[in-house]
């Protein structure tokens, strides 16, 4: 199953500092519906996503009723992203 959505880009600033994209609500009902067939515990989903021409293997977090997706450094310089920004992302779930 493949998505594609829009959100902001946001820096969590806790012990371990880590930048994530809120999956938007109509993507999170269809991921809820999703989760049992491909979590491997905690609630984590894990996913292959893109933005951009760059491709990372990565779990979603559940927070606040919602998954987060975290987006990795690399991946940030290579599509020149920082906090704020509002890019594409694809997201394939990786069944197990």
């Amino acid at each position: 199953m493949e998505l594609e959505f829009t959100d902001e880009l946001w820096f969590w600033r806790g012990p371990a500092p880590w930048y994530f994209i809120t999956v938007p609500d109509a993507e999170c009902r269809i991921l809820t519906e999703e989760w049992r067939f491909a979590s491997y515990g905690w609630g984590m989903i894990p996913v292959t996503a893109r933005i951009g021409c760059s491709t990372w293997a990565t779990s979603l977090f559940p927070k606040d009723g919602r998954y987060i997706l975290p987006v990795k450094a690399a991946v940030r310089r290579a599509e020149q992203l920082d906090e704020g920004d509002v890019p594409l992302v694809s997201m394939t779930i990786r069944y197990p």
